[in-house]
């Protein structure tokens, strides 16, 4: 796990229905809180950490928060669990919640939030959202009016990674809206008579996510925010025109069997693709383009490529549906994750403080690896240079930025039939029963 963005990766469909289950049985009232950590409720300087951040970036989290614990004199136990959206839930009801919930989505943390289980943020935190965090970010965070966390890392999703000296090598130019990406494809197609994109929905009981990331990217771009945000409320439903323009869109690419899948086989190995081996092919010149967030760089990294403009994989942000678009700066997707609290003790309040603060956004970028939307974060503590990108943009007042919509959603649907979905619909089921079988999965009111 190189970053933010990949916890989703940890979901389990199962694990979520489960955790649905727990939450209907939820019998706290306003202001409960079970949780008594294994301390009695005293606060004993130790606060307890739950998320799915785990192996190597759990080491470097905990890291992060060294030196302030020891400044601070307070011990943070940080635990990972790739059962965590189903436990959480369990443990809020079970009385044995932890102090502080690293979300990996927005729409698990006000599930819980919703059950009263969550405390609202303290003041401390509230005011490091207001100067640290944009409205949007902190909307996230907000579950009908009450600020309960504040944001912790974050990813720009839809960058399109390339070898700049194969496109130098054959007069290839970056295009600038998404018809010049469809008409780059097929030059390069045209040009090698191989396929130029590498795409892999593979990713255990997840698999399929990447194919929700093209499909959110296209709506955000092609039909703009309303329709985006109205998608993420159902407002606007999976078996609306615009969505149903997004999957054709993106079948130009990933149902042609001239496009896909570079360095694999056809289409069909698309659902079989571990998404992490794609930057293998894409490092040994095998694949061409590929569409991945910015925590990729990390994998290309460990595939042997340097990443850098002068280097031997770059990457573009996928371009706006029309030429010059509708906004001034970038439009992106992005995820990240929420800090909330089931207890309101002073130590904790301490830790939810740091977390989210410029001071600990920087303590963990200088580590590597991740990046955080913090405006008090320094783009060049950054570990790559496509991070640093991915950090101006964020910080960029011009910039569009939307929560991933999967995450948004309920786990139902943005992590159980949105997923399936994607694998069908690779496999070759056709789009209006695809977009029926997703919708589908919304709650019943």
């Amino acid at each position: 796990m190189k970053t933010t963005g990949r916890s989703r990766l940890l979901i389990s469909v199962a694990a979520l229905g489960v955790a649905g289950i727990a939450l209907s049985g939820c019998t706290g009232g306003p202001g409960t809180n079970n949780n008594d950590n294994g301390n009695g409720g005293e606060d004993d300087g130790v606060v307890t950490v739950y998320g799915t951040i785990a192996d190597t970036e759990a080491e470097l989290l905990e890291q992060s928060w060294a030196d302030w614990e020891e400044e601070n004199d307070i011990d943070i136990k940080y635990e990972s669990s790739k059962e965590f959206e189903a436990q959480i839930a369990v443990r809020a009801q079970g009385g044995n919640a932890p102090d502080i919930a690293i979300f990996p989505q927005p729409g698990l943390m006000a599930d819980i939030a919703n059950r009263d289980y969550l405390v609202p943020a303290p003041d401390a935190v509230k005011a490091n959202v207001e100067e640290g965090w944009t409205e949007d970010w902190a909307n996230y965070a907000t579950v009908d009016g009450t600020l309960y966390g504040a944001p912790l890392m974050a990813s720009v999703k839809g960058w399109i990674w390339y070898s700049p000296s194969f496109f130098a090598d054959h007069g290839y130019e970056v295009p600038t809206d998404w018809q010049g990406l469809l008409d780059l494809t097929a030059q390069i197609q045209s040009d090698t008579d191989t396929p130029p994109w590498c795409i892999g929905f593979g990713s255990d009981a997840a698999t399929g996510w990447p194919g929700t990331d093209w499909i959110e990217d296209i709506v955000l771009r092609q039909s703009g925010t309303d329709v985006y945000d109205k998608w993420v409320s159902n407002e606007v439903p999976f078996t609306d025109p615009a969505i149903k323009s997004a999957f054709d869109e993106f079948g130009k690419v990933a149902l042609n069997p001239d496009y896909v899948n570079a360095g694999f086989g056809d289409t069909a190995t698309i659902v079989t693709t571990p998404f992490g081996d794609t930057a293998g092919a894409l490092a040994n010149g095998d694949c061409a383009l590929h569409h991945q967030a910015s925590f990729f760089d990390g994998f290309i990294t460990d595939a042997g490529a340097e990443v850098a403009e002068d280097g031997d994989i770059w990457a573009f942000l996928m371009p706006p549906f029309e030429a010059g678009g509708a906004s001034d700066g970038a439009v992106v997707t992005g995820g990240g994750e929420i800090v909330a609290a089931f207890d309101d003790s002073e130590s904790t309040q301490k830790v939810q403080e740091y977390l989210s603060s410029a001071d600990w956004a920087n303590s963990r970028v200088s580590l590597g690896g991740v990046i955080s939307a913090n405006k008090g974060l320094d783009p060049e503590n950054a570990s790559s240079n496509i991070l640093k990108e991915a950090i101006s943009i964020l910080q960029d007042d011009t910039t569009t930025f939307r929560f991933d919509a999967s995450d948004l959603m309920p786990g139902a649907v943005g992590a159980g039939t949105f997923f399936k979905g994607m694998v069908d619909w690779v496999n070759g089921t056709d789009t209006d029963t695809v977009l029926e079988q997703i919708e589908g999965g919304w709650p019943s009111e």
